[in-house]
C-alpha cells in the first residue's frame, strides 16, 4: 500500500483526531498541511477544491482515492488496519463509545467549526465576546452530558476501557478547544481525568497540535 497523504492543518480539532488514529494504528503518513485560518484560506484555493469538495480537513489520500470526514477516515483505518480496534469488543460498549465519540463529532463540534462562527460574525453582526459565549455554551451542554453518561460507569484508565477507543480519540482534541477558550474543568473532573491520562499516551502526545509541522506559536 502507498504511503497515506493527510490533508491536515495543525489546530483542527477533526484533523487531529485522525492523528491520533493513525498513531495509534502504527500507520505510516504524510501530513500536507493546508491552512484554514481566516485569511489564509486555501480551502478554497482551486487546487484542494478539486480534491475535496467539500473544501475542509481532514481529508485522506488512499491508493483508493480521497476520503474525507474525520469519522469516516476513523472508520476505514479500524476496518484496514484492525489492531488495536477503535471499539470495545462488546456491541453494547461499542454503542455506547460511539455515542460518546458523537456527542462531541456530531453536536458540540459542527456548531462550533470556522464556518458558523464567521456566518456569526457576518450574517447577526455577533463581535468577538458573543462568538466566544457561543462557542463555550455549546461545548458545556455536550460536556454536561457526557461528565454525566461517566458518572453512570466505573473508572477506567480511558474513557471505556483500558485501551483508546473512539471515544478518546474525539474527546482529547475537544479538550484542547475548550483549554483554548478557558473552559473550567472544574464543573468536569472525569472528563479533565481522561484527557489528562490520554494525552500521556505517545500515539495522543504525537498529535498535538504544538507537534506538527505547521504549528503556530
Amino acid at each position: 500500500m502507498s504511503t497515506l497523504k493527510l490533508y491536515d492543518y495543525w489546530r483542527s480539532s477533526a484533523a487531529y483526531r485522525v492523528r491520533i488514529g493513525l498513531n495509534l494504528k502504527g500507520v505510516a503518513y504524510e501530513s500536507i498541511p493546508v491552512n484554514i485560518a481566516p485569511g489564509k484560506d486555501e480551502q478554497f484555493a482551486e487546487a484542494y477544491r478539486a480534491r475535496n469538495p467539500q473544501k475542509r480537513v481532514p481529508a485522506l489520500e488512499t491508493e483508493h482515492g480521497m476520503l474525507t470526514q474525520s469519522l469516516a477516515i476513523l472508520g476505514w483505518l479500524d476496518v484496514q488496519y484492525p489492531e488495536p480496534p477503535f471499539l470495545p469488543a462488546d456491541p453494547w460498549e461499542a454503542a455506547q463509545a460511539r455515542s460518546f465519540a458523537l456527542t462531541i463529532a456530531a453536536d458540540i463540534h459542527p456548531l462550533n467549526n470556522l464556518a458558523p462562527l464567521a456566518y456569526l460574525r457576518s450574517h447577526f453582526g455577533a463581535d468577538e465576546p458573543g462568538v466566544a459565549a457561543w462557542y463555550v455554551h455549546w461545548i458545556k451542554l455536550g460536556f454536561d452530558a457526557l461528565e454525566a453518561q461517566l458518572a453512570q460507569r466505573r473508572e477506567t484508565v480511558f474513557a471505556f476501557g483500558d485501551a483508546p477507543t473512539i471515544a478518546d480519540i474525539c474527546l482529547v482534541p475537544q479538550c484542547a478547544n475548550a483549554r483554548r477558550v478557558q473552559l473550567d474543568f472544574g464543573l468536569y473532573p472525569r472528563l479533565a481525568a481522561l484527557d489528562e491520562r490520554a494525552r500521556a499516551h505517545p500515539a495522543f502526545s504525537k498529535a498535538t497540535p504544538e507537534n506538527q509541522k505547521d504549528a503556530v506559536g
